[in-house]
């Protein structure tokens, strides 16, 4: 390997350390302006919004169709290259170099490892549109498909029908397979490696040090943590709605409790201070407890329905939709001359900006958490596998209810589709299903843990990017942004709904996509360096 190493960006000397520009007052240790811009921001963001309800709602509306018509290319293009230098990096000698050096070992195992990313990359998301999104892209088929249904009766030709179900789990598969995680895995390695092998202090702006240098401490760096906050926080909050609409229309389903404005914001409300107990707990003994327990009950869900559920159809849908989705891949990720707008804008483009906005909190809690792997080992585990599963679960959950609707005639989670009624269609595949009662309780318990799971991971990632890079902060700052957390969440479900939460998180993402391209050329930059440098094998 050449000695030379002339281009390589200097680390030793960055004078840079975790909480150096902090202040503290009143009982907190915090980085000063990012701290107070934040928070100021958010805490006026919250009243205004609460104030003049109707107006957010049609602001947010019209700023979601905008951003997503006008803007289109820049997710997909992005988003793409995010997935090439992934899949590039597993192949590449680069693939090598370990994270936290040539001697660093795993601070967890797989099995907690794995359950903390995948519970705090997905879990609500999984929950709410595994069911849902294969019938809806079934019943509106992507890419010039023929519509298998006409005035809601099935059309008689078999072959209409199995196109638009197997380009309907292709499309489904296609927002939760290699493109989100690309997104997480490009923050967490830039981070992991700025942190652990660089010295720098975990906070979003140390991965930009490759490219601007000492500026990352003056306004360059400022304004990049607090669009991270302001990313990771609108993120969150639209998981955190969701999570709170499915559970409050299971416990209506299953309980009879009102589905109304007021039980969301209740419900919001006490799983947050469930949250905050995790907070209080900490990582080892809260996140990683709580990621573990939902991890157990997700699988034991999952061998239930393949049990109970059409086993066979499973079986093989895994690998059938598994090849769907690698042959739709190239017309999927392509946004030019496309006519299915519905599908791209509506669908592709906010999932995409959805991610990207995920991916600062999932990034940095990915990357405090992958010290001592491989960079071949990182990638593999964090963008192949949780694809391999999002296909089993979409598979397992999706592929039942189109059984349920075209071997056995069940309209249940078909009507969910017609009236579009999305928090309900889990409930309604497991109704179909024995013990509906428990599964259905399962399924919201699921969801509630999900929900606790992010909104203390988020808060610890957000706390970590307003302290400095500081991970021993006070704890009283990570409840003050988990309690927000919660407060975004109930301000958007109020000011617009469901589409308020999906703006919150357009317009949010929009600009750190933008980043995100910056984020892996300096990916590109460290792992350069540390090819020069002993790797273990």
């Amino acid at each position: 390997m050449p000695d030379s190493h002339a281009n390589a960006v200097v680390f030793e000397d960055h004078g840079l350390e975790p909480g150096q520009d902090n202040i503290q007052v009143l009982g907190l240790d915090v980085h000063n302006p990012v701290f107070f811009v934040s928070a100021v921001t958010i805490v006026a963001f919250v009243i205004v919004t609460l104030i003049f309800r109707d107006s957010a709602g049609a602001v947010l509306g019209g700023l979601r169709s905008w951003l997503t018509s006008a803007f289109d290319w820049v997710f997909m293009l992005s988003a793409n290259l995010f997935v090439l230098f992934c899949i590039a990096l597993v192949f590449s000698p680069l693939g090598k170099v370990r994270i936290g050096g040539a001697d660093a070992r795993p601070d967890y195992s797989y099995a907690g490892w794995f359950a903390m990313l995948f519970a705090a990359g997905m879990g609500i998301g999984l929950m709410f549109f595994g069911v849902l999104e294969p019938m809806y892209h079934f019943n509106n088929p992507p890419l010039g498909i023929t519509p298998p249904l006409v005035d809601g009766q099935l059309v008689s030709d078999p072959a209409v029908i199995e196109t638009a179900r197997a380009t309907g789990m292709a499309a489904t598969i296609f927002h939760w397979g290699l493109h989100p995680w690309a997104m997480y895995a490009i923050v967490a390695l830039s981070l992991s490696l700025a942190a652990y092998n660089k010295g720098l202090p975990l906070s979003i702006r140390s991965a930009f040090y490759p490219i601007f240098g000492d500026r990352v401490r003056g306004w360059i760096g400022h304004v990049i943590d607090i669009m991270a906050v302001f990313a990771t926080l609108f993120g969150l909050a639209t998981s955190l709605g969701f999570g709170a609409s499915q559970a409050l229309a299971g416990l209506n389903d299953l309980y009879g409790v009102p589905n109304t404005d007021t039980m969301k914001v209740i419900l919001i409300m006490v799983i947050t201070g469930l949250a905050l107990a995790s907070v209080v707990a900490g990582l080892d003994a809260g996140v990683k407890r709580l990621s573990e327990l939902n991890m157990l009950l997700a699988v034991l869900l999952l061998l239930f329905v393949i049990v109970l559920g059409p086993t066979t159809a499973i079986i093989t849908g895994f690998f059938q939709n598994t090849w769907y989705y690698v042959k739709e891949l190239p017309a999927l990720s392509n946004w030019i001359g496309r006519e299915d707008d519905g599908f791209l804008h509506g669908w592709t483009t906010f999932y995409w900006a959805w991610w990207i906005s995920w991916s600062p909190f999932v990034g940095m809690f990915i990357a405090r958490v992958s010290r001592g792997r491989t960079v071949r080992e990182f990638i593999t585990c964090v963008l192949i596998i949780p694809t391999l599963v999002s296909i089993l679960w979409m598979t397992t959950f999706g592929g039942t209810a189109l059984s349920q609707f075209l071997a056995d005639g069940y309209t249940g989670v078909q009507q969910t589709v017609v009236d579009y009624v999305p928090e309900l269609s889990l409930f309604r595949m497991l109704q179909a299903l024995p013990l509906a009662g428990i599964t259905s309780l399962i399924g919201i318990v699921l969801v509630v843990v999900f929900f606790v799971t992010s909104s203390d991971s988020g808060s610890l990632v957000i706390d970590t990017i307003t302290a400095g890079g500081k991970v021993d902060a006070p704890v009283a700052q990570r409840v003050f942004w988990a309690i927000f957390e919660g407060l975004v969440a109930i301000v958007l479900l109020l000011g617009g709904g469901l589409a308020a939460l999906q703006a919150g998180a357009i317009a949010t993402g929009f600009p750190f996509a933008l980043l995100l391209v910056l984020m892996t050329y300096a990916a590109w930059v460290c792992l350069r360096d540390e090819r020069a440098l002993p790797q273990a094998a």
